[in-house]
């Protein structure tokens, strides 16, 4: 009697149980760590008020809480909807009944001795419905001085150059990984951002939820993210790779890959942003002309000596030539003797820390938020793709530079198109010398 054939079925079964365990160990994680999960499940709206008094130290603004300051929330025709007074962080919660045209005011009386509104007719915002994208929406008073006071061109120059440094960094960081697996795998990696954001949030998570230092949860996030690195190659892309399906079809997997970690992410976290709690409180440095936190300093400075352990392991160990021999070219690699699928799970590995690393350091910079990630997404192709596509040392020197130039950009255009000249560059780059710098051309045909 015939034996029926269940090969097919059998490798099917498998590939949808790897995705399913992939998606339900993602998704417990997320579910048991609790991360914000009580903002996106709330039903009540809410206006969130923060009150900050800004101090200019030779054209670099810094920011204090102001505490103790009254809010009172009104609908435009003067009914009051509720009364509050920031706490130490500056910040106050008013609850609204739905969502609504109102109008927040700042009690000028509150405001403690000394202290006024840059803008003294701007104790009153209006906001309405239309804005309330979220279940919360947060309006920001500040008192102080303006930042745009005093500062020459030459401070405010090597002032962007200092955070364009502070931008790069990061930017390098997530890109390496994310082209030593295009130059391992030949994937184009969409989901790769959402890797940064899984470091920040996990960041937050230990940080905040648990009240564990950074300088303790840093290196368990940081292995977190390897771990998760592994986790994409093992439940989804070695299993479409093993099975035939193409690098194209395997982009579009990332795509919405991408989508859905994104909503996982919006569905724990919800949509506001929120601050690491350790070293959120700091003063500028003075350096010469240029302010600096003690934070982002330190950040910048531990950024330089991982990129260049990178560099030097990609180039003097033994694994790290391996790499870079996968990377150049598969198949003569397999030939020579080198275990190319241990070589493709490091590469995972590496650039799922790497991307951590680079989301635990944006959350100190900035704030943790569900999107972090997939923002600096196309900075980081535009990086890459700079630099050379799949060389790892062209990613260091691409995603540095369209840090620096995002930054500096911001001296010509508006802060919010900054991001516009290096995705312009990206375009020229790829007509000019689809290559990038330290790419090598290749023969078509």
């Amino acid at each position: 009697m015939k034996k029926p054939n269940r090969s097919k079925f059998s490798r099917s079964s498998r590939f949808g149980l790897g995705f399913g365990s992939l998606f339900l160990i993602f998704f417990g994680l997320l579910s048991v760590s609790g991360v914000g999960a009580s903002d996106s499940a709330a039903s009540d709206y809410s206006i969130i008020a923060s009150v900050q008094n800004q101090t200019l130290v030779q054209g670099v603004t810094s920011r204090e809480p102001v505490a103790n300051a009254s809010v009172t929330v009104t609908t435009p025709g003067g009914e009051v909807i509720g009364t509050a007074t920031t706490d130490e962080q500056g910040l106050c919660t008013i609850a609204v009944p739905t969502r609504d045209d109102y109008l927040i005011t700042l009690d000028i009386e509150s405001l403690p001795d000394g202290l006024q509104l840059i803008d003294a007719n701007k104790f009153q915002v209006s906001i309405t419905k239309d804005l309330f994208t979220t279940n919360t929406k947060r309006v920001t008073f500040f008192t102080g001085q303006s930042g745009t006071a005093g500062a020459t061109e030459t401070e405010r120059i090597l002032q962007r150059l200092a955070d364009g440094i502070r931008l790069g960094l990061i930017i390098a960081m997530c890109s390496v990984g994310l082209s030593l697996v295009f130059g391992a795998t030949g994937l184009t990696n969409f989901a790769h951002g959402e890797m940064v954001t899984f470091g920040g949030l996990m960041a937050f998570f230990f940080n905040v939820n648990l009240e564990i230092p950074i300088l303790i949860s840093g290196p368990i996030v940081i292995f977190m993210g390897g771990l998760f690195g592994l986790l994409f190659n093992w439940g989804i892309f070695a299993r479409l790779t093993k099975r035939g399906i193409g690098l194209i079809s395997q982009l579009v997997v990332t795509v919405g890959l991408s989508i859905m970690l994104r909503n996982i992410y919006l569905f724990q976290f919800g949509g506001r942003t929120k601050q690491l709690a350790s070293f959120s409180k700091q003063t500028n440095l003075e350096i010469g002309p240029i302010g600096i936190t003690p934070r982002d300093l330190t950040t910048a400075i531990l950024g330089v000596i991982i990129l260049v352990s990178v560099a030097l392991f990609l180039q003097r160990s033994r694994l790290g030539k391996a790499i870079r021999a996968v990377s150049d070219n598969v198949q003569l690699a397999s030939a020579t003797g080198i275990d190319t699928r241990k070589v493709i799970r490091v590469v995972w590995f590496a650039g799922g820390a790497l991307a951590a690393t680079g989301g635990i350091f944006r959350g100190l910079d900035e704030q943790v938020s569900f999107s972090m990630g997939s923002d600096l997404l196309f900075l980081m192709f535009a990086g890459i793709t700079l630099g050379g596509l799949g060389s790892a040392f062209g990613a260091l020197i691409g995603g540095f530079s369209i840090g620096i130039l995002v930054e500096m950009s911001s001296l010509l255009v508006p802060s919010e198109l900054k991001v516009a000249p290096a995705l312009f560059i990206l375009i020229v780059v790829l007509i000019v010398r689809p290559q990038g710098i330290l790419g090598k051309s290749q023969r078509v045909g």
